[in-house]
């Protein structure tokens, strides 16, 4: 039996502090700005999707939004006069709000998400509607204690259908005193219905210096002070994180490597690269290296439609992309094959092939178009 202690939280990254956690948000300064207007002239919306990339910060806005409504005065109703505009979401990391609702005892508050599966023992792929249902009591409960009420679903992409249709009702007869912090990676999956009833907060991919602050205030030093990581991550910490956690920027550039080759690639090293994603403890790995032989062909088939995109994601991959991706009949190719090695990829997940051989059959397949590349 799995103590509940041990229990994963499915929306925090592996050895990294849960977002209700981080002190600071970087790089999001409009969207604090736009709900804090929205709040400081009494426009505050019952339903907010928090959209963006993935691993931009939108679970830590959830969270400081929620921090911030639920520290207001419970009688600012009954107050005569309004009180002064709010200049920022941040409240003292002592505040007794603060500190209830890092240990999730904040009775005003609730967290819907992925549950755990006691039968399995292990998290549940969706979110469920039993989960939705509990917002019922939430409901019941929290109005005796008065005040703002705080809801986060994190994420609202993970809903099954009974449950997004559950949330649907909610927000369509929101109670008195409540916000729906909705957080969600691919808005336009959920149910119309559900974003049309609610205000978008849009979160912004990260840029160099904001990234590196944020990955220093996570506790990572990157040592990339000529921003590849920020390129490679595309701007999202969370892949920052994981780039730097299994290696990322040395995958890449052992790719740009073996793919630059003057002749074919090197057999061993394809090998030797392949066999690294096996392994009980490599998923991580073996998913990091399919995001980046993507990435690779991405950069590949713009090159050859619109020149080698900048800036460089590894030192002298700009020269290595023009070789090999001079003209538009080449951007072709590499775009085709990637959508034929993303195929051939989600094929091999569902039917449990080996990491090693999906890899190297991947980089024999770019082998083969570079090297006729290279003999033009």
């Amino acid at each position: 039996m799995i103590e509940v202690e041990e229990i994963p939280e499915p929306d925090a990254l592996e050895g990294v502090r849960h977002p209700r956690h981080t002190p600071k948000l970087f790089g999001q300064q409009a969207a604090e700005q736009d709900f804090l207007t929205a709040f400081n002239t009494n426009r505050l919306h019952h339903g907010w999707l928090i959209t963006g990339p993935r691993g931009v910060g939108k679970a830590t806005l959830a969270w400081k939004i929620a921090r911030f409504l639920l520290a207001q005065p419970q009688d600012a109703g009954a107050q005569l006069m309004p009180p002064p505009a709010s200049q920022t979401l941040d409240i003292p990391a002592d505040h007794p709000i603060a500190r209830r609702v890092a240990a999730l005892s904040e009775s005003r508050l609730f967290l819907c998400r992925r549950p755990w599966d006691d039968k399995n023992e292990r998290l549940k792929q969706d979110i469920t509607v039993d989960e939705v249902r509990k917002l019922k009591s939430f409901f019941n409960l929290s109005a005796s204690d008065g005040g703002q009420r705080v809801v986060i679903v994190d994420t609202a992409d993970e809903m099954n259908a009974n449950a997004a249709n559950a949330l649907l009702k909610i927000l369509e007869e929101p109670p008195a005193k409540c916000t729906l912090l909705l957080i969600s990676h691919r808005p336009m999956r959920l149910l119309p219905t559900i974003r049309s009833r609610c205000r978008v907060l849009k979160c912004a991919s990260l840029g160099p210096d904001d990234m590196r602050a944020a990955l220093i205030s996570a506790g990572f030093e990157s040592g990339d002070t000529g921003g590849n990581l920020a390129v490679l991550a595309a701007g999202s910490v969370g892949e920052a994180i994981r780039l730097l956690s299994d290696d990322g920027l040395k995958i890449y550039n052992g790719l740009l490597a073996l793919v630059g080759q003057s002749r074919r690639m090197d057999r061993q090293a394809m090998i030797f690269l392949a066999e690294s994603c096996t392994g009980k403890n490599s998923k991580a790995r073996y998913d990091l290296t399919l995001r980046l032989v993507g990435i690779l062909l991405h950069r590949l088939s713009v090159t050859g439609a619109s020149g080698p995109p900048q800036p460089e994601a590894a030192s002298g991959e700009a020269a290595m992309l023009a070789r090999l991706s001079p003209n538009a009949k080449a951007a072709r190719r590499w775009a085709e094959l990637a959508q034929t090695l993303q195929d051939r990829s989600q094929h091999a997940r569902a039917v449990n092939l080996d990491p090693a051989s999906v890899i190297l059959d991947m980089l024999l397949k770019i082998d083969q178009i570079s090297g006729s590349l290279k003999a033009a």
